[in-house]
């Protein structure tokens, strides 16, 4: 294991934290040097001195192996989340250090579950480093680690390769070789839109770069406490909505329908048909039980309302416009598909992904074709590619894995203390990184009451929902296989 390549890439990911760590403290002497700068600066000093060391006493090393490509990953993301603790757990308040961890955890994997009650509390650079681990997590700290590695370098193609999903990759046509720039484009090209947008809509600039973020990530944390409702604006709703659904959906179908001028790639692709129908049908039930339980007053506003709510379940955002913790048993199961699927490949959203699902539903189609017709040929497609067995595989396994995870996830937090059924909401959404579940923990509540063992196991869970379980089995594997040693 070549430890010298390790620490330099895991020291770069840790000074793009430091970087907005930085571009926090600057807020908070903009603010009047808040309550934060201490907490913020020394969290600055640390993580930046940390980062740097490996640049200052390691050579430089070229050559990476798949083995190290994963450590890399999952070292890269684990110490994101310690550093990126510090600013809470320096600053105290709610913030103890199991607290802390949650809040970190929940923010870099663009989770947005919170521990907070008041979270307007908060002074503004504190709020600002919360968006901002949404917005690091949200392109990933190791995409973010391949915009500075060369394009011809073989590290930045392994590393690309293991970071993103081969479904993910097939839509980006003959551009596989700038996928993270492209994506990176994408990505900053919502934010920017947000951002001008929600000021345009009535937004402070403060708000609406935090909420951007958010936004763009698919997280979900706010800058008040009653989420987009504190805003009462419609247009503010509205470009919520539209940020939602495009970080959402595949950021390579986004470039090209931009740069082809056409709406054609998304019409034709065959998952975004299916996650947008979805999306329709979903918001159509719920919209009904909006309405006949009188939590809206006409069938215009429970569309409306019902529509962002199926939205943020869909995408992972976990904002709110309608308080959840007294809807029917039913009306929340609605969702509960919503949070296991979630967005497409390619996107900033969790959960199982579209994609795989749409790909377990052509499988078993063409399996049951087979059967009854077992001399003809029933390839699974996906558009015009025909996938092969070794894409696929990976793909339902990893489907069985999630719910696997998922029950033993259930169980723990259910002895945690949690009641069975906030028990499932809570795994499914952490595991999804969904955020906000339903009851006490729903989006306008809160997991402060959840105990300490319980945080840990969903923060586990958050993390091994937004780096696809595989690349943690794969370090696993690696420290328990003796022919490692």
């Amino acid at each position: 294991m070549n430890w010298k390549v390790i620490s330099r890439n895991v020291g770069l990911a840790l000074l793009v934290s430091a970087l907005f760590m930085l571009l926090s403290v600057i807020v908070s002497v903009i603010n009047g040097n808040d309550s934060a700068l201490a907490a913020l600066l020394i969290s600055f000093i640390i993580t930046f001195l940390v980062g740097s060391f490996p640049f200052i006493f390691v050579r430089k090393a070229e050559g990476i192996s798949m083995k190290e490509g994963y450590v890399i990953i999952t070292l890269s993301w684990l110490l994101s989340f310690i550093f990126g603790m510090l600013p809470y757990a320096l600053w105290g308040g709610p913030f103890s250090l199991q607290n802390a961890w949650f809040e970190s955890v929940s923010g870099f994997t663009t989770c947005g579950a919170t521990i907070l009650s008041d979270i307007e509390a908060l002074p503004n650079s504190l709020l600002f480093w919360r968006s901002s681990t949404h917005f690091i997590g949200g392109l990933g700290v190791v995409v973010f680690l391949l915009l500075v590695i060369p394009d011809s370098s073989p590290m930045r193609m392994r590393l690309r390769n293991m970071e993103l999903s081969s479904l993910s990759k097939g839509a980006y046509a003959n551009k596989s070789g700038k996928i993270v720039t492209i994506f990176a484009i994408v990505y900053f090209g919502i934010f920017a839109f947000a951002a001008i947008a929600y000021m345009i809509c009535g937004m402070g600039p403060f708000d609406a770069l935090c909420h951007a973020m958010s936004v763009t990530a698919t997280g979900g944390f706010s800058t008040r406490n009653a989420s987009i409702a504190a805003f009462d604006s419609r247009w503010i709703e509205l470009v919520t909505m539209i940020c939602m659904y495009l970080a959402s959906i595949h950021f390579g179908l986004i470039y090209i329908s931009f740069i082809s001028r056409s709406l054609k790639p998304l019409r034709n692709n065959q998952v975004i048909k299916f996650y947008s129908a979805a999306i329709a049908i979903t918001a159509i039930v719920l919209a009904v039980g909006l309405k006949s339980n009188g939590y809206c007053s006409s069938w215009a506003r429970s569309l409306w309302d019902s529509v962002f709510s199926t939205l943020c379940v869909f995408t992972t955002t976990g904002f709110a416009v309608l308080d959840n913790v007294d809807w029917p048993a039913w009306m929340v199961t609605l969702l509960l598909p919503a949070a296991i699927m979630c967005g497409t490949m390619g996107s900033t959203s969790g959960g199982v992904k579209a994609d795989r699902v749409y790909l377990l539903f052509k499988s078993v189609g063409a399996y049951v074709s087979n059967i009854l017709h077992p001399y003809s040929v029933n390839d699974v497609r996906l558009g015009k590619r025909i996938l092969k067995s070794e894409e696929i595989a990976p793909n339902i396994l990893y489907l069985a894995l999630y719910a696997f995870i998922a029950i033993i996830s259930i169980f723990l937090t259910a002895c945690a203390g949690i009641d069975w059924q906030n028990a499932v909401y809570a795994t499914i959404c952490s595991l999804s990184d969904v955020g906000p579940a339903c009851g006490a923990l729903g989006n306008m509540g809160n997991y402060s009451s959840v105990s300490e063992f319980g945080k840990v196991v969903l923060s586990l869970d958050m993390f091994l929902g937004r780096i696809e379980i595989y690349p943690v089995l794969a370090v696993l594997a690696m420290a328990f296989d003796r022919r490692e040693r």
